[in-house]
């Protein structure tokens, strides 16, 4: 008999591993929220550190998973429930879906960066997200601000939501430092004029060839980087932001005023998993991600035989690694599905 699984969750890693367990006979099922698959990744223009367009990557994991994988867009899951070796999945539109393993990879929200009210989001029309200026590129849309205006400094804003005791995140998003680097030269590249400072708590740099896409932005596009974290971010009357913080390498408070602040925003577990993993009595971290069986030996397991976890549901992750690991993740479930039970 074919083995079935139900993966709950289309972005990169569940795509993954999706079209890996398919390439390996087993029936899958995918589901996702959203009306395409791709997750965060869809909406994104090009990759860091190689600025690779984003479309290349789920293109690829598409045509691994779009003739083989039978999958469900625009539904949600409501309820999951595991009874005498399968699992039943009850999505939004009352569809019911049955398999004898189940992979969670739900990934992650990004921060809502309104809850830096010190920072001006959502207050002050020229303070945009990470995202936001990432849609901006994938759009072609020009970097502009609210009123049309080429601006002449742009100040990147690190760790917005990630390090931070007050909103309860103590953890770092790993792909913030990286993700601001790249933007910043994006910028340089779009307004060669334009001054572009990067506010950061201490770079993070690490992994291969983030260190160097790091020297690029400074010797070859001139970005500043200042060490410090921001305090405050007020308005002008004629819309420009004054942005408050100290330079921690020499001790001094700093004032500077810019045309537009980008905000670094991290990951934080996704609301809407809260209820699905309390009914099946999954762990939590401190930080609230899914913490996993056994972090070193069984990262993808849980406490419940044939359930799975992989991906950003796990905690911050970056594209490469969230393909790796579930790719592990598809070896696992094979060797699940095929063992004496």
């Amino acid at each position: 008999m074919n083995k079935s699984t139900i993966v709950v969750g289309g972005g990169i890693a569940g795509m993954t591993v999706a079209g890996e367990l398919s390439q390996l006979g087993v029936e899958v099922t995918l589901v996702e929220q959203e009306q395409i698959t791709g997750g965060h990744a869809a909406g994104w223009d090009r990759l860091f550190p190689t600025r690779r367009p984003a479309e290349e990557v789920i293109s690829f994991l598409r045509e691994q998973t779009d003739s083989r994988v039978n999958t469900f867009s625009g539904r949600s899951v409501t309820e999951i429930l595991h009874h005498e070796s399968m699992f039943t999945a009850t999505l939004s539109d009352g569809t019911i879906l049955r398999g004898e393993s189940l992979v969670l990879a739900t990934g992650y929200d990004l921060f809502d960066a309104s809850r830096k009210e010190e920072y001006g989001y959502g207050i002050y029309d020229n303070v945009i997200t990470s995202a936001e200026l990432e849609g901006w590129f994938k759009n072609h849309q020009p970097v502009r601000t609210k009123n049309g205006r080429i601006p002449s400094r742009v100040a990147f804003i690190h760790c917005v939501g990630s390090r931070d005791e007050k909103v309860g995140n103590l953890y770092c998003s790993k792909v913030c430092c990286i993700t601001g680097v790249k933007q910043a030269i994006e910028v340089k590249e779009a307004l060669p004029s334009c001054d572009v400072y990067s506010f950061y708590m201490d770079l993070r740099m690490f992994d291969r060839n983030f260190e160097e896409l790091y020297f690029e932005a400074q010797k070859n596009y001139g970005i500043t980087f200042i060490r410090g974290r921001l305090s405050e971010c007020s308005e002008n009357a004629d819309h420009t932001l004054v942005v408050k913080t100290e330079d921690t390498l020499t001790g001094k408070p700093m004032k500077m005023i810019v045309d537009l602040v980008v905000l670094l925003v991290g990951f934080v577990p996704r609301s809407q998993n809260t209820q699905m993993f309390s009914k099946l009595k999954l762990i939590t971290g401190n930080d609230g991600f899914l913490q996993p069986e056994d972090e070193h030996n069984g990262d993808n397991l849980t406490r419940i035989p044939g359930l799975f976890i992989t991906g950003a549901v796990k905690g911050p992750v970056t594209i490469a690694n969230a393909v790796a690991d579930a790719r592990a993740t598809a070896l696992q479930v094979y060797s699940f599905l095929h063992s004496n039970r």
